[in-house]
């Protein structure tokens, strides 16, 4: 099965995600800040990237995603953000926002599991 790497301070939402994809069958690493989620990635090379926006900063998230595509990794990421919530702001998939996909918190499991599987399929 693929393997899925989950980036974010929030221990629910990591339980919550390992959970989920675990129960679809998906292997999961877990990650909780910048730096372990890019060892994580580096290291385990994971078919599919789950990064939070907000984590030690407000924009850890595109920071990481960025550097991931400058170094030339190319696994598909889905973000998790609350900001549109948040601070009324919706973003998109750009070159600031180097991902393939947004979800948004709270998160339905339906809705995860249809994103992972279609980014998968890529």
């Amino acid at each position: 099965m693929p393997l899925i790497a989950v980036i974010d301070d929030d221990p629910d939402i990591r339980e919550a995600s390992l959970l989920v994809l675990n129960s679809k069958g998906y292997e999961v690493v877990l990650g909780t800040n910048p730096k372990e989620g890019y060892e994580i990635v580096k290291k385990q090379n994971p078919d599919l990237i789950i990064l939070d926006v907000m984590m030690d900063e407000p924009d850890d998230g595109f920071f990481l995603a960025q550097k991931f595509r400058r170094e030339g990794i190319k696994t598909p990421i889905i973000m998790y953000t609350s900001i549109s919530k948040t601070v009324g702001m919706d973003f998109g998939v750009s070159e600031m926002v180097p991902v393939d996909d947004f979800v948004e918190k709270p998160i339905s499991p339906d809705t995860l599991i249809q994103k992972v599987e279609k980014l998968l399929k890529k």
